[in-house]
């Protein structure tokens, strides 16, 4: 059952073709695998299924915090997320240095400069499952990612400043 917010669905439901969430729809992009049932690790799907918001991470000398929900955490010089099946903190925020595999959060490009964090195998990962599940900007119109689901710059701000910890992402084939 969807959840609902003054009278507004209040779950973001995104498929390959766009997303809707409270009354609004948004362009998207999936991963480069497209949404999978049987997500694993380096596989470019997205997940299908429910995820939830389980964070927000931004950086501060590139977005304002101001407009941003007080959950919301900067991504500071030397956060890193594992991506290693093997890493005991596989799926999970870690810093430098890092003796595992992983991703730079503090990126060059601005995919990562806000990013809503999904609860896909987490905070109890299961090694090769999939990591690093996140809502981000996109590199441009419906170019595809690693499995994340993509946004417009002012789109995925637009849905930041409204979202909740707990908000539900359907994503459907």
């Amino acid at each position: 059952m969807l959840q609902k917010r003054g009278g507004m669905v209040d779950d973001l439901v995104v498929t390959r073709w766009g997303a809707q969430f409270l009354g609004r729809g948004f362009p998207v992009a999936v991963g480069r695998g497209g949404i999978s049932s049987a997500k694993r690790e380096g596989d470019g799907a997205t997940p299908a299924g429910v995820l939830r918001i389980v964070g927000m991470l931004y950086r501060p000398d590139r977005v304002a915090g101001s407009g941003l929900p007080l959950w919301a955490e900067p991504i500071l010089p030397g956060d890193l997320w594992s991506d290693d099946p093997g890493d005991p903190w596989y799926n999970h925020a870690v810093k430098v240095p890092h003796g595992f595999g992983h991703e730079d959060l503090r990126r060059g490009d601005p995919l990562y400069d806000l990013v809503l964090v999904t609860d896909w195998n987490y905070p109890v990962a299961v090694p090769g499952k999939g990591s690093a599940i996140f809502l981000h900007r996109w590199r441009r119109p419906r170019f595809p990612t690693a499995g994340c689901i993509a946004f417009a710059p002012g789109d995925l701000a637009w849905i930041a400043a409204r979202v909740h910890r707990g908000t539900r992402v359907f994503v459907r084939h």
